[in-house]
């Protein structure tokens, strides 16, 4: 199957995007100091999902922006 250059892009941008994202989210959840993330320095189950979430979409955004990539190299070689 073959991507067409703007899909490759937003695919690309996709990952990138997911990475800046959560990457900005978990460093706010580890300071967080509302009591929602760390409870007298335990983390609670609000903490745990949200990192389960962050991490599940640095791995999605890292798939979808590796084929992204993959089909920019594809069109680069077939020209």
């Amino acid at each position: 199957m073959k991507l067409s250059r703007p899909v490759s892009w937003f695919l690309l941008a996709f990952g990138v995007w997911s990475w800046v994202i959560w990457v900005t989210f978990v460093k706010n959840l580890i300071k967080d100091g509302s009591g929602l993330a760390f409870d007298d320095g335990h983390p609670t189950a609000y903490f745990w999902v949200h990192l389960t979430l962050a991490v599940v979409s640095f791995v999605l955004g890292t798939v979808i922006g590796g084929i992204g990539l993959r089909g920019l190299r594809a069109l680069r070689q077939a020209s």
